[in-house]
């Protein structure tokens, strides 16, 4: 079940730049800083009363960030919504017609697992869904 939105990820070529241009936009502090290496991307979010603005940057060509930018430009990647129980959402939104892209759950920032709709089946909007990982899990 969809809980809450957790973040809209932003795509941006310039991780430096667009942190000040955010920080001054939001007067605020970016509040985390990771590099996903799994998915290739350096990662900073703006939080904001439970959920929170993800600027991402590619760190290879290989990376969907990359790809995204060099098809579309910089600018809103996805959303991401929280949900109870990842495998069972996938599995009931594959089961009503969805697309998903991935397979199964996969390491993201902020101690997340997530997994990602593909846009064909979802009116154009890249989703992500992403569970707080256990304590114990690790990477």
């Amino acid at each position: 079940m969809f809980e809450k939105i957790a973040h809209i990820g932003v795509a941006v070529s310039d991780l430096e730049a667009a942190v000040e241009l955010f920080t001054k936009l939001f007067n605020a502090q970016p509040q985390r800083f990771e590099e996903v290496r799994d998915q290739k991307v350096k990662t900073v979010m703006f939080e904001f009363n439970g959920a929170a603005i993800e600027l991402l940057q590619a760190t290879s060509p290989e990376s969907s960030i990359a790809k995204f930018i060099e098809k579309r430009g910089t600018g809103v990647h996805h959303i991401s919504f929280v949900v109870d129980d990842i495998e069972r959402e996938m599995k009931r939104l594959k089961e009503i017609g969805f697309e998903l892209v991935d397979e199964a759950p996969r390491y993201g920032a902020g101690d997340y697992i997530v997994a990602f709709l593909h846009p064909h089946s979802t009116n154009g909007v890249l989703i992500e869904i992403s569970q707080k990982r256990a304590p114990s899990t690790g990477r």
